[in-house]
């Protein structure tokens, strides 16, 4: 049986560690049985590539990443080829590994924010409200745009004065340049959704920010059962693609 190996960012924050292995929990209620593994790309443990030496079957390294950025599309597999490089010496195994998709800007992520920013008291039929969805931002111009597509997806079915997005860290715009378009588009009050899986020190910032604006802002993602399903949809999608090979 493949392995998934739920592979995270790592951050010195513990709150995104304690995130990432309440994921793992769910994943393990949705699919018992399943081989399973977490780690981590940096800073928090075990590490990718410890954890990759550690295999004795194949595996699916899943990332915990909401964008492709530099994690998915360096660091892990730079990691990945390294280990693969060490199983083809004598005495290697045979182990076969490869990486599924990020979660992107899956609709069921969608249906996640949308619930966080109800706990948070938004009504979808507020029509004098701006929603600023906040995320990090990449070098990379195509994560970005795939980011962007998020105020479409988020204001269907609501009669908000909008949705803007803003990137934390990166690119324009920024969060305020997103709240004063907001207002220039006739809201008359805003709240900021973040697009994180968990909290940390740029969404501490985000927050401080938001309480000198006197913005409300919702929780992000976190260790929701529509996150884990979507990672285990990106595990079974490689898995099938590797069947197909």
């Amino acid at each position: 049986m493949t392995a998934l190996v739920l592979t995270a960012h790592g951050s010195a924050d513990p709150r995104s560690a304690a995130n990432a292995r309440s994921v793992a929990d769910q994943i393990r209620r949705l699919r018992p049985g399943l081989g399973f593994h977490t780690a981590f790309c940096e800073q928090n443990s075990p590490r990718l590539d410890d954890v990759l030496s550690g295999l004795t079957g194949d595996a699916v390294v899943a990332p915990l990443l909401l964008a492709s950025a530099y994690h998915a599309r360096v660091d892990i597999p730079a990691m990945m080829a390294e280990s693969a490089a060490r199983r083809r010496r004598p005495g290697g195994s045979g182990v076969h590994v490869r990486q599924a998709d990020v979660l992107g800007e899956d609709e069921r992520l969608v249906q996640v924010m949308r619930g966080r920013l109800a706990e948070a008291g938004v009504s979808r039929l507020d029509g004098g409200l701006g929603v600023i969805v906040v995320a990090v931002g990449s070098s990379n111009g195509a994560a970005n745009a795939r980011t962007a597509r998020l105020a479409e997806s988020l204001a269907e079915r609501t009669r908000w004065a909008g949705v803007q997005i803003a990137f934390a860290t990166g690119p324009a715009p920024s969060v305020a340049v997103a709240a004063e378009r907001l207002r220039a588009g006739g809201a008359d009050h805003a709240v900021i959704a973040p697009w994180f899986l968990a909290h940390g020190r740029i969404t501490d910032r985000v927050g401080a920010y938001a309480r000198g604006a006197g913005i409300p802002m919702a929780a992000p993602l976190g260790a929701h059962r529509l996150v884990a399903a979507t990672v285990l949809d990106r595990f079974d999608q490689a898995v099938a693609a590797r069947a197909a090979a």
